[in-house]
């Protein structure tokens, strides 16, 4: 168990109880660890942070998984990444009584990922800015969980509809699933920052 939860550098901050939800925050490309802990502060307030370093660098920017191109995954690597982070998740959650995710570009990609194959590790997630360039498999895991996609309608990175598709691929799978635009690209916004807390605290 020590093994799982030292796979990844992490920052683990105190909830203000031991049974607050415990909320996993993953950094997009060239993020560390760190990246949402404050931001996680205002948006859960009370909640644990578990801030998790990704562990692969792509000319020094660290990620959660390989890459081939912008837009074309090294699918192998994203199995073998989706399954460490989804023991890591089982690992080191506890006793919370709620499980949340939140994920950034390529945080929000394996934050998806893990959904698509251990749903069971989060009761909601936060995707914000999601690029998921293939068509996961039916997942019955997913139904009742809760999810909010963000995303920028002018995003040169991850394109409108990579969000409109996998806010399509929860609803079918019986996801409660909210997909918020803002008219900007890739960048996070405030109006956005507060559609976030408004969900996380339904």
């Amino acid at each position: 168990m020590a093994d799982v939860i030292d796979s990844y550098v992490n920052v683990d901050i105190p909830g203000a109880s031991p049974d607050v939800p415990a909320f996993f925050l993953f950094h997009g490309t060239g993020g560390d660890e760190h990246q949402f802990t404050d931001l996680a502060a205002e948006l859960k307030p009370g909640a644990r942070r578990i801030g998790v370093r990704g562990d692969v660098s792509e000319g020094g920017a660290l990620r959660y998984f390989k890459r081939l191109a912008e837009g074309r995954y090294d699918m192998a690597d994203l199995e073998r990444a989706t399954r460490k982070l989804a023991g890591f998740v089982g690992a080191t959650k506890g006793a919370s009584n709620e499980v949340l995710g939140l994920g950034y570009s390529n945080g929000a990609n394996i934050l998806a990922s893990v959904l698509f194959e251990a749903p069971e590790q989060f009761d909601a997630a936060v995707i914000m800015h999601p690029l998921i360039p293939f068509t996961p498999k039916p997942q019955p895991g997913l139904k009742g969980k809760r999810a909010i996609i963000t995303a920028g309608r002018r995003d040169p990175i991850a394109p409108a509809s990579s969000a409109e598709a996998l806010a399509a691929y929860f609803k079918a799978q019986g996801a409660e699933t909210t997909l918020f635009w803002h008219e900007g690209g890739h960048e996070i916004r405030r109006e956005e920052l507060l559609a976030i807390r408004d969900f996380l605290a339904r």
